[in-house]
């Protein structure tokens, strides 16, 4: 299928979700024929058009909530202390309300399947969209664990979920540093009987962490794990993208 075109929305408001989460509504004439139930889903901000031969940049986020006529995109915010912002995280501090942005997308979402036993979840701020959208769309009788890692204590965000799934917030003031943080979680809460299915979504060394316990330790084939890393310590989007190549092809 060939990809379809990208296209031009505007801010509508911004929202300031936790400290360090922000969340903006993009909207207008351009959501005309935008597919419905893509939350979940991915869309592709072009940032900048690559003029005078350099490469355009683009970054890719999940869209946490959608209406007929807007998406929502919810932006994790981090080295502000110690370091300038990405691009896309720029752009979502400084655009004002009516600037325009070119959204390509949707891509599909990785939603977690029906019927299973149990579900383990596991992500940092960057996959909470994505995460809160999978949780919600649960059964109300549907058990499991959600560990998500976190900031700041204040990042924590009221989601639905189902009575007996339980959410566990991890805090780490300083992403990236702690690969291992959401894996000791996932050991010490144990392992249960039944059919498990787990998903994961993190930086790239805490996904190969996670990947590596469900794929080696607990056997969890294709079928019944999900894993993708969102970003890398040090690295940007593109050359992020190259790493993820790479990693699939040893891993597979």
């Amino acid at each position: 299928m060939a990809r379809p075109e990208p296209r031009t929305l505007a801010l509508l408001s911004r929202t300031q979700v936790t400290p360090n989460m922000v969340r903006l509504r993009l909207g207008g004439s351009g959501m005309a024929g935008f597919p419905a139930g893509s939350q979940g889903g991915y869309v592709k901000l072009r940032l900048s058009d690559g003029a005078e031969g350099a490469k355009p940049v683009v970054r890719t986020y999940s869209i946490r909530q959608q209406g007929p006529e807007w998406i929502d995109l919810d932006f994790a915010v981090h080295g502000l202390d110690h370091e300038s912002p990405g691009p896309a995280v720029q752009w979502a501090l400084d655009a004002q309300p009516g600037d325009i942005i070119s959204v390509g997308g949707p891509g599909p979402a990785k939603p977690l399947p029906e019927d299973m036993d149990f579900y383990l979840v596991a992500g940092d701020m960057t996959a909470l969209p994505a995460i809160s959208v999978n949780l919600e769309a649960l059964p109300r009788h549907a058990r499991g664990a959600a560990v998500i890692e976190i900031q700041h204590e204040d990042d924590r965000q009221d989601l639905i979920v189902p009575a007996g799934v339980a959410v566990h917030w991890l805090v780490n003031p300083h992403p990236g540093s702690d690969p291992d943080l959401l894996l000791r979680k996932l050991r010490e809460l144990g392992w249960q009987d039944g059919e498990t299915y787990a998903w994961v979504a993190a930086e790239f060394a805490a996904m190969q962490a996670l990947r590596d316990y469900f794929r080696s330790e607990r056997g969890l084939g294709p079928d019944r794990l999900y894993a993708s890393s969102y970003w890398k310590w040090g690295e940007d989007e593109d050359s992020h993208r190259v790493t993820k190549r790479a990693d699939a092809e040893m891993a597979a």
